[in-house]
């Protein structure tokens, strides 16, 4: 993934959650919303809450390893928005690839 494939805006990130459709898991939440043909763009959150930086940009780092490993199969141009949660930092990039694999299958953007 390249810079510009990366959300950056705070309007960017309010779209999403707002107008987005939304999937939980216990790891990560998942915000989906059509874009006008950009691509696949993607934005990820980590809050202050999970703990010091190391631990966000662990999260960060995670998220983004299992979102190269699906995009490839996502079809259509979607602006995706992961935010980190508490468990995601137990958890290796393998299982959080099955695991947004298989949302992104629940929410039919991926073949």
């Amino acid at each position: 993934m390249t810079s510009n494939d990366r959300l950056k805006l705070n309007w960017e990130f309010r779209r999403a959650y707002t107008k987005g459709k939304s999937v939980v898991t216990p790891a990560f939440v998942v915000y989906v919303v059509k874009n006008s043909g950009h691509g696949v763009r993607l934005g990820i959150k980590a809050s202050t809450k999970l703990g010091c930086a190391v631990k966000r940009n662990r999260a960060k780092r995670v998220l983004t390893a299992a979102f190269s490993h699906c995009l490839p199969n996502i079809r259509g141009s979607y602006d995706i928005v992961l935010v980190a949660r508490h468990k995601i930092l137990s958890q290796k990039s393998t299982q959080v690839e099955n695991l947004l694999g298989a949302k992104f299958t629940e929410m039919g953007i991926y073949e």
